[in-house]
């Protein structure tokens, strides 16, 4: 497995695993015109081209032999300022394999990388959202030294998802 920044061709690749990442793992707690119009917005092709070009953004594949296995998204602003603790705060956005895929190190690669950039912009926390409900994804972003911090939401159409905030204080801070 490799790892590589995105590059715009690779945004209908990547607006594809974003939707069937989704659908699978939670695609069953929403009416179909909710995930619909979601998807529509949140995973497009354009969406995903407009966050690769975005400065303040950085997307990283994780591929093997041609094949894309998953991707970490960071924000490199402070998405919760609301919480932040630190003063240099950064957001893990999107940590997303492909669901034939996990259990693979996929997930350990992207998070050390995300690790590794905020390390290097001298991020002194990282921030995510985890559904309250995914309790592997909230042990796994445990092993990386996040913890709860708040409670948030996430809305899907008209549906209000009760989310925790996780974060980390980075070493040095």
């Amino acid at each position: 497995m490799n790892l590589r920044p995105a590059v715009p061709a690779d945004s209908a690749a990547l607006a594809d695993l974003g939707r069937r990442s989704f659908v699978v793992k939670f695609g069953h707690m929403y009416g179909a015109e909710d995930l619909a119009n979601f998807l529509a917005e949140s995973h497009s092709d354009a969406k995903i081209g407009k966050e690769i070009a975005d400065p303040d953004m950085r997307v990283m594949l994780a591929e093997a032999d041609g094949r894309l296995l998953g991707f970490c998204k960071l924000v490199m602003t402070c998405g919760w300022p609301e919480h932040a603790r630190g003063g240099r705060v950064i957001e893990l956005k999107q940590l997303y394999t492909d669901p034939d895929a996990t259990g693979q190190g996929i997930g350990a690669r992207l998070m050390d990388w995300a690790l590794e950039v905020a390390g290097s912009h001298e991020a002194d926390e990282v921030q995510l959202s985890v559904w309250s409900g995914n309790e592997g994804a909230q042990k796994f972003y445990a092993r990386y030294g996040f913890a709860k911090v708040a409670d948030i939401h996430f809305m899907v159409g008209e549906q209000r998802d009760e989310e925790f905030l996780f974060a980390r204080m980075m070493q040095g801070s």
